[in-house]
């Protein structure tokens, strides 16, 4: 990999302060939980109308770098509709991921089809066998980590990782971080450099994201930004990168989806999807337009204004860190 001593050395002191600070947040969760006999908040189940609006923001979310699901927990309380819960928001990720299938289309057929044909001859010095290897084991993390919240501690995950200060602080110390990896990082390498280790690292990165407020895209975005690659590269191949997360995500939380709408019917499960399957397509390709000649500061700011106003917000009454 092109990349200097010192964004490796950055990156991962970057890196380590980031996993230090989802380990305390999941130690101070636990302590919590075992400390404060507090009863977890029933989701709410949204309507049709909402549903669509909750799916709008989780398009334009997913992939922007500014964390959809801080956006999903913050814009249903703001709007005082309560929180849908990680269920509802994991399947009609199933329309972000319909989204990028759709516009990733033809790089994801060269992908598999070099990586089976690199398989057959026994070339694994393809790019294309590295690309697809490196998206497997890129995806090991989140997958491990999420399974062990969803089965051992998604109590604990509920009722105090997932609340708006959590949300708030990350979303800041994320911002500077994308900040820190646009003023320092060269962004010369192309798609077409793209290695195996790429993969693993950004993976790696990826699976902060389980932490919210981390934001699945900005993790990755950023790792690749360290890792010396283009914005645009990084955004599109942080995009192939979480196609199977997002929809290992969805079909994990789908048998509870289904218990959760069991009373209210399809339809708003139905219309959210659509809606982020649309709003993803729109904010996916605006992105990769956008960072072939703009750098990342906007979001950069963004990310800092949003989480400074969820604390201000909180600090004034005006929300419940919940």
């Amino acid at each position: 990999m092109s990349i200097s001593i010192r964004q490796l050395l950055t990156f991962s002191a970057l890196s380590s302060v980031s996993t230090v600070l989802c380990v305390t947040l999941d130690g101070l969760a636990a302590q919590t939980a075992t400390t404060a006999a507090v009863a977890p908040v029933s989701p709410w189940t949204p309507n049709v109308f909402q549903a669509i609006v909750l799916g709008m923001v989780q398009g334009l979310t997913e992939f922007i770098p500014i964390s959809s699901t801080g956006h999903l927990k913050v814009v249903p309380e703001v709007l005082q509709w309560g929180d849908p819960g990680v269920a509802f928001t994991a399947v009609i990720q199933l329309g972000s991921i319909a989204a990028v299938l759709w516009y990733f289309w033809n790089d994801l057929v060269q992908v598999t089809t070099g990586a089976w044909q690199a398989v057959r001859s026994g070339d694994r010095h393809s790019q294309e066998f590295r690309m697809a290897l490196g998206i497997a084991l890129g995806t090991l993390p989140i997958v491990f980590f999420g399974l062990l919240i969803k089965f051992v501690f998604n109590e604990v995950y509920e009722s105090s990782v997932r609340t708006l200060s959590v949300i708030a602080i990350v979303s800041i110390v994320m911002g500077g971080l994308l900040g820190v990896a646009e003023r320092i990082c060269s962004h010369k390498r192309s798609f077409e450099n793209l290695t195996m280790q790429d993969g693993i690292l950004m993976g790696l990165a990826q699976a902060m994201a389980l932490v919210p407020g981390v934001s699945r895209s900005g993790s990755t975005i950023t790792a690749g930004m360290f890792l010396g690659l283009e914005r645009a590269t990084a955004a599109r191949f942080s995009f192939l990168l979480g196609i199977p997360a997002i929809t290992l995500a969805g079909l994990v939380e789908l048998k509870g989806a289904i218990g959760e709408m069991a009373g209210v019917g399809w339809m708003p499960l139905a219309a959210g999807t659509i809606s982020a399957a649309v709003f993803s397509y729109m904010a996916i390709a605006w992105l990769i337009r956008y960072l072939q000649t703009q750098s990342t500061w906007v979001f950069v700011w963004y990310r800092i204004a949003f989480g400074v106003a969820i604390l201000a917000a909180i600090a004034g009454g005006a929300l419940e860190n919940g």
